[in-house]
Parts: C-alpha cells; sequence; structure tokens
C-alpha cells in the first residue's frame, strides 16, 4: 500500500472533528483506496456505498427525514451499523447530490460518522457548492506529490530529513544524494503520480506498461468528457489535447486561435472552468504586476494552462521521451515538463498558482503569495540557470518590495544576494505557513465624549 499524507490527514480529522469529510479531486488519483484503507484500519464497522456502481443507492436518500435515511441505510447494506463505531463511506457522490444534503441531518443525529469522496468531473458548480456549512469539510486530493513519490520508490525518511534540513539552512546537499535526488525527479517526470502507474512501476519497473496505464487514464478522461459534453457546448475536448503542444511553445501559454480564429473567451470559459473544477488541468494566470493581492492583478483570459499530472503529459509526447528523460539526453528541451512538476507540486501544497510577463521587464514562470510576501519563482532545465533578466529586472523594481526570489535548477543549493538557488526536487519542500490571527478587541474608550 503506497502511504499517502491523506492518510494522516484523515486520523488526524476524526480525531478532532465530529463533522463529515468531504475529499474531492481527479479521477484515479486514489481517493477511494485511501478512503477505504483509513476506514478498515481505524473503525471497527466500515460501510461502503458507491452510488455509480449501485445507482439503486440514491433512493435511500430521498427525503430529510433522518431516521428513514438510516433506516433504508441500514436494510440496503445488509450490515449491522453499530452507533460510535461505525464509518460510513458514501463514493462517487457527485451522483446523488441528495446525499450531501441530507449530511447536515446524519451529523446531527450523531450515530455514525461519515466520509465522502467524488471526482468533480461532470458536476455543477452549484451541487459542489451548496453544502451544509458547519457540518461538512472539504479536502481536495491530488496525485503523488514529489515527496509522496520519493517515500513510494525507497527513499528512507531520515534522507528526505536531511534534505530539508539542508533547504532550511541554504547548505548543499551530499553530492550522492544529490544525484540520486535528480535521478529519482527524472524517473517522476516519467511515472508522475497516478497511483496506478506508481503502483506498477514498483511492481514491474517496466515503463511500458506505466505508459499503458497512463493512457488508459487519459482515455477515460476523455470519455468523462464526452459523457458530460454531449452537444458540444464546451470544448473541453479540443482544449485538452492541445495542453501538451501548447506547453511546448516558447511562452508555453495558451492560444485560443489554435480552438477557432473567431471565437473569444467568453465561448471558451465555461470548459476552462470545468476542467479545472474537475482536477484534470491547473490554469497559472498572468497578474500585471508581482504585488500582494496577486488576485487583484489576475488577467482572466491569459493564462499558462498544465495537466494535474506529469506522467500524463509525457505519455502523450513523441515515442521514446521517457528513456531520453530518464538518461537526461542533453538535446531534449525539458522546460515544459520541469513547470508542470512546479505547478503540480506548487498547488498540491495550497499555492494559488499566477505568473508575470511584461515587455519591459520580461517573464517570470511562477509568482506565489508565501507567508505574507510576493515569492517569485523561475524553473531552469538546462545549465544557464544563472540567466534570469526577468527575474533581476523584478527584484530591482523597488514598488514591488520584493525581498526574495527562488531559482530550481538542477544543481546543488546556493544562496547570491536575494536570490536562492535550489536543486529542482526541492519544490517538495515550498510550503505556507499557517497564520494565526489571534484575538482582536477594538478599543472605543473616549469616544463617547465626541457624542
Amino acid at each position: 500500500m503506497i502511504q499517502r499524507k491523506i492518510d494522516n490527514y484523515l486520523v488526524d480529522f476524526y480525531a478532532k472533528y465530529k463533522k463529515a469529510l468531504l475529499v474531492t479531486g481527479a479521477r484515479q488519483i486514489g481517493k477511494t483506496s485511501s478512503i477505504r484503507e483509513f476506514g478498515k484500519k481505524h473503525f471497527k464497522h466500515f460501510v461502503e456505498i458507491n452510488f455509480l456502481e449501485s445507482p439503486a443507492a440514491k433512493a435511500i436518500f430521498d427525503g430529510t427525514d433522518t431516521s428513514d435515511i438510516l433506516l433504508r441505510l441500514s436494510a440496503y447494506t445488509k450490515t449491522k451499523l453499530v452507533k460510535n463505531e461505525t464509518l460510513i463511506f458514501l463514493d462517487e457522490i457527485q451522483e446523488c447530490p441528495n446525499a450531501v444534503t441530507a449530511i447536515k441531518f446524519l451529523v446531527e443525529e450523531g450515530s455514525y460518522r461519515y466520509i465522502m469522496s467524488g471526482s468533480l468531473l461532470g458536476v455543477e458548480l452549484k451541487d459542489i457548492r451548496s453544502l451544509p456549512v458547519g457540518f461538512l469539510s472539504i479536502k481536495e486530493m491530488f496525485p503523488l506529490d514529489l515527496e509522496e513519490f520519493a517515500n513510494a520508490v525507497g527513499v528512507q525518511p531520515e534522507v528526505l530529513k536531511s534534505i530539508h534540513s539542508a533547504f532550511a539552512n541554504k547548505t548543499e546537499v551530499d553530492a550522492l544524494v544529490h544525484e540520486k535526488m535528480m535521478a529519482i525527479f527524472r524517473l517522476y517526470m516519467v511515472i508522475g503520480g497516478m497511483p496506478a502507474a506508481v503502483a506498477e512501476y514498483l511492481e514491474s519497473n517496466n515503463i511500458q506498461n506505466v505508459v499503458e496505464i497512463q493512457q488508459s487514464i487519459i482515455e477515460l478522461y476523455k470519455k468523462d468528457i464526452a459523457k458530460y459534453d454531449p452537444k458540444n457546448k464546451l470544448y473541453l475536448n479540443e482544449i485538452f489535447d492541445l495542453i501538451p503542444p501548447e506547453l511546448n511553445n516558447q511562452n508555453k501559454r495558451f492560444i485560443l486561435k489554435k480552438l477557432n480564429e473567431n471565437l473569444k473567451f467568453s465561448h471558451y470559459e465555461n470548459s476552462f472552468i470545468w476542467l479545472k473544477e474537475a482536477g484534470v488541468a491547473i490554469p497559472v494566470y498572468n497578474v500585471d504586476e508581482p504585488k500582494i493581492p496577486l488576485l487583484l492583478s489576475r488577467s482572466r483570459n491569459l493564462f499558462k494552462l498544465f495537466l494535474n499530472d506529469v506522467g500524463l503529459l509525457t505519455c502523450q509526447y513523441a515515442n521514446g521521451i521517457q528513456l531520453k528523460i530518464l538518461n537526461g539526453d542533453p538535446d531534449i528541451n525539458f522546460g515544459s515538463v520541469y513547470e508542470n512538476v512546479a505547478a503540480t507540486e506548487l498547488r498540491a501544497h495550497g499555492f494559488d498558482l499566477y505568473y508575470f510577463n511584461s515587455k519591459k521587464q520580461g517573464e517570470l514562470d511562477f509568482v506565489i503569495e508565501q507567508n505574507g510576501n510576493v515569492l517569485p519563482i523561475e524553473i531552469k532545465s538546462g545549465k544557464d540557470y544563472k540567466r534570469h533578466n526577468a527575474l533581476k529586472n523584478v527584484m530591482e523594481t523597488t514598488n514591488y518590495a520584493i525581498k526574495q526570489a527562488v531559482v530550481f535548477c538542477n544543481d546543488n543549493i546556493r544562496a547570491k544576494d536575494s536570490i536562492l538557488y535550489c536543486p529542482i526536487y526541492m519544490l517538495m519542500f515550498l510550503s505556507n505557513e499557517k497564520i494565526v490571527l489571534g484575538t482582536y478587541k477594538i478599543d472605543l474608550n473616549g469616544l463617547e465624549s465626541r457624542v
């Protein structure tokens, strides 16, 4: 069983809260497996209902009378539901919106614990957003990130801890460890983070088998797209197919003219939203200037579009690219693949992603908000990683007040002035500190004398 970060999250959540939990994310990222393993390990009784496999189960949640729902549930599962000892898992919840509505009453009743899971594919936003506030929390899940992948292929925790220490203290990683971690990073670019692909690699080490699994996942995504786009109201399939070639373009921006010369962004906007909410694609929006808050200067219709998993990206490129990546072939431009890793890694760590582009100053690959500050990020796959005119220009603009920048590259860690050069695998350590707001009481003394 591949260990996932969500495993500990589930343990902590159900120890701390009485609420239900909804785990969302794209298809095939391991939601069901993680929840099933957690339920069987930490509860004496575990009940699982999959609304996609068992459509008749939807009738359980007709109406909002709690006693009726529990009666139907007990009859349907033919399993004894033991108070305070049972976790009820409702899978593919997007097929039964009534179950989401009923959760409020079931949590209030308090006999059992509840967890739900579902892909956002085909779910109207209003169905997902109309949630019982205070009774249900949402946790978004992603494919395996770099750290999870490193653990899966056998990197010991002590090794990762020492690399994290090097990142925190800005000291070089041991040369042998650095070499091995770069090899693991190249492997990650090929295998990606889809659990089925990772499991196949761990079992067989056969790259062709992995590619076949990745291709089957892509076909599954396309079938979902076809299912939910029967009248071609959305341009999902065209957009999805264009992501790999668009990322290979020099500026990597998504060009709508490749879809239709005459249509405006408004005709496609719902398609992009759909792919984003489905967890299939990651948009990175342009900002007019790298200043807090970035959201205020975000451009709605100027963006880059990345796939949710780097393995799915590489398997769509020309045959044989996997071996060239593993061998670090210098004749291959890895820029788009490196950036896709960065996008998926940063998104999995909870960052909202932006990039900056200016005719005068140049383009930054990513800009994020970290610990209340703007952090520019450059991703360099070649040897000329110290050439970054745009980064230099932005750092010298006093109006932006940027304190530090990071360049992720193939070499070992080193700091120069306000720029930190990090090996690309250290993306796994970039995180946001949780800001504790604390209490605040306004002082109204003296106000009464002004009346």
